[in-house]
């Protein structure tokens, strides 16, 4: 039998999360010797090496790899074990992981900000990356919800919607086109863009719009973020195609302009997920629940604003912060 003590597995788990004595002992509030000691004692016990050293990184040997999954997994249940508890006492409190692709940063706030008052004793750790980051951390099972809106075809996952995620063209306000109504998008093709990175779910939602109609355009900057890619459209430098929540309510950007476009908001979903299997904790589920509730009243109004973008698709984004209230009384 393997005699180990919970303390140990913690700094087991910590060192080989972060491949380093240091950073573990740092993220313990530890001192190096102390952790490099719970290691030894630990690997004395296993009766196998855990780590091998190759110049200053640390890496897991088979038996530390198996010591490692089972380490998550004795924490994973433990952590339910606590929610549980304090489920069963009348309590609402745990840590919750969350990982979001960027974009949903004109939003989440609106949403974590409510239930982190409404719960106060839960704990909210989010991480926020890119498409590929919040795939390579969900089939790490990393956290316990994603939120993205371009689904993973390689991984058994569940995923429920919760939010429109509408895309549209985006110009600067004093463009050629800004005005024109029902502008084919053959025309639209003819001019120079602004692109998410490959991989970008918004990137992959307009390259199949311009596929099915056998069309193309020049990528003249590919760009990592909403924000510098507004600011190059601004400059002039091309047209885009953006989530409407980049552009609204407070982020508006008054230089821009949402052009009207056969074709187009490209109807798409925000997604909560996780991985078919999973067990979900008390706190999971916790937040589930009040993101179905609370998704439709996001920045007043979110959850319908395809039915926004068709009552005054024409108009530039500073006149849509102005009508949005007006907009949203006679919906």
């Amino acid at each position: 039998m393997i005699h180990a003590t919970l303390h140990q597995l913690k700094v087991f788990e910590a060192t080989a999360r972060h491949g380093s004595f240091t950073r573990a002992a740092e993220e313990l509030f530890l001192t190096q010797p102390t952790v490099s000691m719970q290691v030894k004692q630990l690997t004395k016990a296993i009766g196998l090496p855990l780590f091998e050293q190759v110049g200053k990184r640390l890496y897991l040997t088979d038996a530390g790899r198996e010591l490692y999954s089972t380490c998550q997994e004795i924490f994973q249940r433990l952590d339910q074990l606590e929610m549980t508890v304090a489920d069963l006492k009348g309590m609402k409190q745990g840590k919750l992981r969350l990982a979001v692709i960027t974009t949903t940063k004109y939003f989440m706030p609106r949403l974590l900000g409510p239930f982190c008052q409404k719960y106060p004793g839960i704990d909210v750790s989010l991480t926020v990356t890119n498409h590929e980051g919040v795939i390579d951390r969900l089939a790490n099972n990393q956290d316990d919800l994603y939120v993205m809106s371009q689904l993973p075809e390689h991984l058994d996952i569940k995923s429920r919607p919760f939010l429109e995620n509408p895309l549209v063209p985006v110009a600067p306000y004093d463009h050629p086109l800004a005005g024109e109504k029902k502008i084919p998008l053959k025309r639209l093709a003819e001019e120079a863009f602004i692109m998410r990175e490959p991989g970008s779910g918004t990137r992959g939602a307009f390259q199949k719009l311009l596929d099915s109609q056998k069309l193309s355009v020049k990528v003249r900057l590919e760009l990592g973020s909403n924000e510098a890619i507004k600011q190059a459209v601004a400059g002039g430098l091309g047209l885009s195609v953006l989530s409407r929540h980049t552009l609204i309510p407070e982020s508006a950007n008054t230089e821009l302009t949402i052009l009207d476009v056969e074709g187009f908001p490209i109807s798409r979903q925000w997604y909560v997920v996780y991985l078919s299997g999973k067990q979900l904790s008390v706190v999971a589920n916790t937040f589930l629940e009040y993101l179905y509730a609370a998704a439709d009243q996001v920045s007043g109004g979110f959850a319908n604003v395809s039915d926004w973008a068709r009552y005054r698709e024409d108009l530039p984004a500073q006149a849509i912060v102005e009508e949005r209230e007006d907009f949203l009384m006679h919906r």
